[in-house]
Formats: structure tokens, sequence, C-alpha cells
């Protein structure tokens, strides 16, 4: 039998869930021990580790007692808020890779239609009392050319909605090459090529060393004036200043925000640095672009499924990089 320990607290389904795909293995959940002893000694025998946020889930005294971990299961999609050095070099991490990918490409497709449309900012136009008929120029989906910075799960669930449109894909990964149907595939040595000729930008890429700060006022100049930037990735990709900046002087540009630089998750409080939400076009949502009704069941049982190929000795999908590490992940995970 082997070890596995969920520190995450599940509700009554999800840990159904996690106990049937682990019922013929020793399977203890965290939050049932408290005695700190006990809880030292199991994670001491602990293999195969379930997690939400280590970083908040494992206190200091548990972050002691975690050196025969071999094996990582994030039930979220992303990484970047993960402390690597908690856990030993061999040690393997997986994400909950594609676990969120259609709900959040739906909420792409939503932001993208309203403000495409422009339908929110007509709609307060008439609660106004202002009937503008010919001055609401909106832009047309059809035939539109959609860029897709981050290939991944998400960028081609985004994709295919959007096919009925008969847009134009401009997709950037990291090898530069898919198997899906897009009109051009490159690298992000291919940013300013998909920037400048897009007119719907989507940020659907990891948050790392190389992707922090990607998007700053040289690369928001080379957009098209009036295009649409979706944020669904993380905040920390865009310069914040450099976007509001942005939004203030480009009337017709419009940001579509559901991943924010400060949020509760990570730093414990939600806090813009400039007044964005002053301007008429921009639109955020509270990172709540994954969240629809049943998935957080069907993530858990998703991410619980991939950690028992692990144990079976299968490939296992959403192994990440260390950050020293020079490895590439094949179809990099957005999270929620």
């Amino acid at each position: 039998m082997r070890t596995i320990t969920v520190s995450f607290k599940p509700d009554i389904e999800q840990r159904e869930t996690i106990s049937r795909i682990f019922r013929e293995d020793d399977l203890t959940f965290l939050a049932d021990f408290t005695d700190k002893e006990q809880r030292r000694n199991r994670l001491e025998r602990t293999e195969l580790l379930i997690a939400w946020n280590p970083n908040n889930e494992l206190d200091d005294t548990d972050r002691k007692h975690l050196d025969n971990i071999k094996f990582i299961q994030l039930i979220s999609a992303g990484y970047d808020h993960l402390k690597f050095e908690m856990f030993r070099p061999a040690c393997q991490i997986a994400a909950n890779q594609g676990a969120y990918a259609l709900p959040m490409a739906e909420h792409v497709l939503a932001m993208l239609l309203d403000r495409g449309k422009k339908l929110r900012y007509y709609h307060d136009l008439l609660a106004a009392g202002k009937f503008e008929q010919w001055r609401s120029i909106t832009k047309q989906i059809t035939g539109s050319t959609l860029g897709i910075v981050g290939f991944g799960s998400i960028g081609k669930e985004t994709a295919r909605l959007m096919r009925p449109f008969e847009v134009k894909i401009l997709a950037l990964n990291t090898t530069g090459k898919t198997e899906q149907r897009v009109d051009f595939c490159g690298t992000l040595k291919d940013l300013d090529y998909v920037l400048s000729n897009s007119d719907f930008i989507l940020l659907s890429l990891p948050l790392d060393r190389t992707t922090e700060g990607l998007i700053g006022r040289r690369e928001l100049d080379i957009m098209k004036p009036d295009a649409i930037l979706v944020n669904v990735a993380r905040g920390a990709i865009v310069q914040q200043k450099a976007l509001y900046e942005h939004l203030e002087s480009h009337p017709e540009f419009s940001a579509c925000i559901d991943a924010w630089w400060v949020e509760p998750f990570r730093q414990g409080e939600f806090r813009v640095d400039y007044p964005f939400f002053e301007l008429p076009n921009l639109l955020g949502s509270p990172h709540n672009s994954a969240l629809v009704d049943g998935i957080m069941l069907q993530s858990v049982a998703r991410a619980a499924e991939n950690a028992s190929r692990f144990l079976r000795n299968e490939n296992v999908n959403g192994l990440v990089p260390r950050p020293d590490s020079t490895a590439r992940r094949n179809d990099p995970p957005s999270v929620p």
C-alpha cells in the first residue's frame, strides 16, 4: 500500500471521490489530525501529497517532515504560488492540467463579446436616458483575428469556441508546433507579430521568470488601437502601470481582466494600484472564470486520477519544471 495524504480540506463529495480512487491505498486527510505528533508521523510517511496550496496547508512544523514525498498533485492548474524549496529536488509536481479549460474559455468568449459589442457601455448610456443608436459602432467578431499567447488547454478550448465566428487563430506556445488547426503557430519570439496582427489577444500562459512583465508599454503600443486584451492567466504577466496608462490614453482599446496583480489567494487581499474601475474600457471579474457548477468536484476527481497514474507507473499529465530546470512543458497550463 502506498501512503497518500490530502492536505487541503475537501467537502464530503470530494472526500468520497478521492477515497474511491485510492480505496486500495493508505489514504489520509490531514484535516482529520488534531494531534501534532500524529500529524508529524503521517507526513514523514507520506509518499504522495494531494494539495491545493501547500504554502497555506502546511505550517512551519509540517515542512520539516516532507522528505519522503515523491509526488505532489495540485488541484489548481497553476503552480506559480508553490514554494518549490519546500520539497526535495527529486520530488515530482503535477498541475491539474486542463481541469478548468472549458469554463475559462467560455468566460473569455463572454468577455470578448461584451467588450467587442460594448454591451455594458451602451446599457449604461440607456440607463442615463441616452439613446445613441448611430454612435453605437461595435466590432465585428466574424472574420477577425484572435492571438492566443499560451496555446495550452485554455487557449485550445477558446480557439474551438471561436471557430464558428470564422476567426483567424495566431497561436504561441513553447515549441512553435501544434496539431490543432491554426493559421499561425510560433513561440514567444513571435510575440510582436501576434500582438500587432490580432484584433483580440488572449493571455493564457503560466507565470514564470520568462513571462513576468511580458506585456509592457512597448508591447501595448504595437497592438491595434482598438484591440481587446483578455488576461485569464496571471496579473503579473502584464505591467500594471503600463496597462492603466494605455487604457487611459487609448479609449478605443479595451482590457478584460480576470487575473489580478494582488489577490486574496496569494497576498491575502485584493488591491489595484491605479483607478482601473474609473475607466469605461475595462471589464473585470474576480478570478472566477473557472468557477461553474460542479467544477470543483470534477477537478478534484481529475487530479486524483492523475495522481493514481503516478502510482501505477503510467505517464502523468501536467508535470511542471522547477524554477532552475530547463525542462519544457508540452502543453503549458494556466490556472484559476
